[in-house]
C-alpha cells in the first residue's frame, strides 16, 4: 500500500522545509533508515531519514523547492500502484528559486539649459500613445518625446516618416543620451531568513527596547591575551574574554539574566551565553552553556568548533537552545558601535564594536590607548537603566583588571 511521507518538523521554530537534495529517484528501492533527502531548515540543513520500505514512486517537490511542514513531499509504494488519492490536498509546486527581469529603457540626461527639455522614455506598451512599433524604436533611438509628435497616420497614428521629419522647437544643448538595461534578480527567501524575520519583528516590536552605551579601557586586556597565547596551545580572542567577563558578570546581575514569561519573570540560575555567527544566509546564535563555568580556552575551542559547523550547516537544534544572554561582535569589521535587537527569551543583548586606538588621559597623563565600545540593549519589562548600568560597569570592571576572571 501507497504512503505519503511529509516534511517533518525538524525544530522547534519551523514551519516549513527546502529540499535541498533527492539522494534517491524514483523507481529506486529504499527501506527504513535511508537518508531520503537533505532539508534545509531555518537555522541548518538535516538528513530525513526515512521510515518507509517500497519504491519511490512520486516526489511532490522538486529540489530547491520548500514544503510546509506536514505537507506531502513523497510517495513510496509498490511499482505501478495508484497513489492519485494521496496527493489530494497536496498543494501545487512552489515557484522557482530565482527569477531574472529585465526592461530596456533610454533615459536623456538634460543639464540645466535654455530650451526644450527633452523627456525620459520607457520602452513600454503605452496605449495612450498612438505609434507604430517602428516609430517608438526610432524615437528610442533618436532620443526624441514620442509625446510631442504629431501623428499623420490614420487617427493620428504616429509613423516612420513622422519620427524622421520632426524638428524640435529649440536645440537641447548638451543633452546626453544614455542607454541601457534595467535588471534584477528575484530570490526565495530561505527558511533561516525567514525566521530570522519573524523572530526579530517579533522581538523589536513586543519589547520594548532602550539601550546603554559604554567605553572600555581595552590595553590590559589586549596585553593578558598577548601573554596568554604566547604561552597557550589555544589562541585566545577578544571575543572570547568578552564571553567570560559577560559572564561573570551576570552572575551578579541576575535580573540581566532573566527571562520575561508574561505573567512571569524568570531568573535564570545558570548561565548560557548565545554567540551570534554571520553565515551567508544570515545569522545563527550557537549557545556557550555553564560559560561562567569554564576557562577562557574552553570557551575559545567551543567558539570556534561553533563557527566552523556554522558556515558548513552542521548545527544541531541542541547546539543553539537554551541562551540566557546574547552577543553580537561586529568589531572585526570596522564597526566601532551599534545596538542590537534583543534574541528571544533574553532579557538583553550586548553589541560589541572594535577596539581601536586612540589618545587619552592614563594614569594622568595624555598617551595611546584602546578603547572599546560596548552598547546593552534592554527589554525595559524586566530590565530598568539602573540595573543595565550595574551589569556594564562589572563587565568594564572585568575587562579592565582581566586577573579578576581569573580568580
Amino acid at each position: 500500500m501507497a504512503v505519503a511521507i511529509k516534511m517533518p518538523k525538524m525544530s522547534d521554530t519551523m514551519t516549513e522545509g527546502v529540499v535541498r537534495k533527492w539522494n534517491y529517484k524514483i523507481g529506486d528501492t529504499i527501506k527504513g533508515g535511508d537518508i531520503l533527502a537533505e532539508v534545509e531548515t531555518d537555522k541548518a540543513t538535516m538528513d530525513l531519514e526515512n521510515y518507509e520500505k517500497g519504491t519511490i514512486l512520486h516526489f511532490a517537490i522538486n529540489e530547491g523547492d520548500a514544503a510546509p511542514v506536514d505537507s506531502v513531499i513523497a510517495i513510496v509504494g509498490a511499482q505501478g500502484e495508484d497513489f492519485s488519492a494521496l496527493l489530494n490536498g497536496a498543494g501545487s509546486a512552489p515557484k522557482a528559486n530565482t527569477e531574472e527581469k529585465k526592461e530596456t529603457v533610454a533615459a536623456v540626461s538634460t543639464p540645466s539649459a535654455v530650451g526644450a527639455p527633452v523627456a525620459n522614455i520607457v520602452a513600454n506598451n503605452d496605449q495612450r500613445i498612438k505609434a507604430s512599433p517602428l516609430a517608438k524604436k526610432l524615437a528610442q533611438d533618436k532620443g526624441i518625446d514620442i509625446a510631442a509628435i504629431a501623428g499623420s497616420g490614420e487617427n493620428g497614428r504616429i509613423i516612420k516618416s513622422d519620427i524622421e521629419n520632426f524638428k524640435p522647437a529649440s536645440v537641447n544643448t548638451g543633452a546626453v543620451y544614455v542607454g541601457g538595461t534595467e535588471s534584477y534578480d528575484e530570490i526565495n527567501v530561505s527558511q533561516m531568513r525567514k525566521t530570522i524575520a519573524a523572530r526579530l519583528a517579533e522581538s523589536k516590536f513586543t519589547a520594548p527596547h532602550f539601550y546603554l552605551t559604554m567605553q572600555i579601557n581595552m590595553d590590559q586586556a589586549l596585553a593578558a591575551r598577548s601573554a596568554m597565547n604566547a604561552s597557550g596551545e589555544v589562541k585566545i580572542s577578544v571575543n572570547d574574554m568578552i564571553v567570560k567577563a559577560a559572564s561573570l558578570a551576570l552572575r551578579k546581575h541576575q535580573w540581566v539574566n532573566a527571562s520575561w514569561l508574561g505573567t512571569k519573570i524568570r531568573f535564570n540560575h545558570h548561565i548560557h551565553i548565545g554567540v551570534a555567527m554571520a553565515v551567508d544566509d544570515g545569522l545563527l546564535v550557537p549557545v556557550v552553556k555553564f560559560a561562567d563555568q569554564k576557562s577562557l580556552s574552553s570557551i575559545s575551542s567551543e567558539v570556534k568548533a561553533f563557527n566552523a559547523k556554522a558556515k558548513e550547516k552542521k548545527l544541531q537544534p541542541t547546539d543553539w537552545a537554551g541562551n540566557t544572554f546574547t552577543i553580537s561582535n561586529l568589531g572585526m569589521f570596522g564597526i566601532e558601535e551599534f545596538t542590537g535587537i534583543i534574541n528571544p527569551p533574553d532579557a538583553c543583548i550586548l553589541a560589541v564594536g572594535a577596539v581601536t586606538e586612540t589618545v587619552g588621559i592614563v594614569k594622568g597623563e595624555i598617551a595611546k590607548t584602546n578603547i572599546m565600545k560596548v552598547t546593552l540593549s534592554c527589554d525595559h519589562r524586566i530590565v530598568d537603566g539602573v540595573v543595565g548600568s550595574k551589569f556594564l560597569n562589572t563587565l568594564k570592571e572585568y575587562l579592565e583588571e582581566p586577573v579578576k576572571m581569573l580568580v
